[in-house]
């Protein structure tokens, strides 16, 4: 079953964040978690098997560019997470599928995510779904 995230979910979701995002903490991501379910242009939508949380995925509108797209808003793929028994099972496809079926309904006509460059699994389920790749860059910041 999916569906959409609320507050009872908050901690769930954080300590699934936590191992994707690792230079976070559960509370700091719990605290983001709780702003993001209150914002109606974003979303995080839950895979629950037997009642127990597997996976969630968070998207949101973006406004501003967006590599490869050519309208605006595009619906976007913050973040996607499957419990490692439950992977390879098309459970994140499905929250995908949720995701994009959210943003069309916010009407947009496009939807992108990105991944970090040395993240295989992740650029591999992204080809996999249906995404092109649009562009490889690095970001670099300097203290002024």
């Amino acid at each position: 079953m999916i569906r959409r995230a609320t507050e009872k979910d908050i901690l769930a979701i954080a300590e699934m964040a936590i191992m994707m995002w690792k230079d976070n903490t559960i509370e700091g991501l719990a605290e983001s978690f709780t702003e993001i379910i209150h914002n109606e242009e974003s979303a995080i939508f839950l895979i629950l098997i037997e009642h127990e949380t597997v996976g969630f995925a968070q998207c949101q509108m973006r406004y501003d560019y967006v590599e490869g797209t050519d309208s605006s808003p595009i619906g976007y793929l913050e973040g996607i997470f499957i419990m490692a028994d439950f992977r390879r099972q098309g459970f994140a496809k499905r929250l995908l599928e949720k995701c994009e079926e959210w943003a069309k309904e916010k009407g947009c006509f496009e939807f992108a995510s990105d991944c970090e460059l040395d993240n295989e699994s992740s650029r591999e389920f992204h080809m996999r779904v249906g995404f092109k790749e649009a562009n490889r860059i690095i970001c670099f910041t300097k203290l002024l």
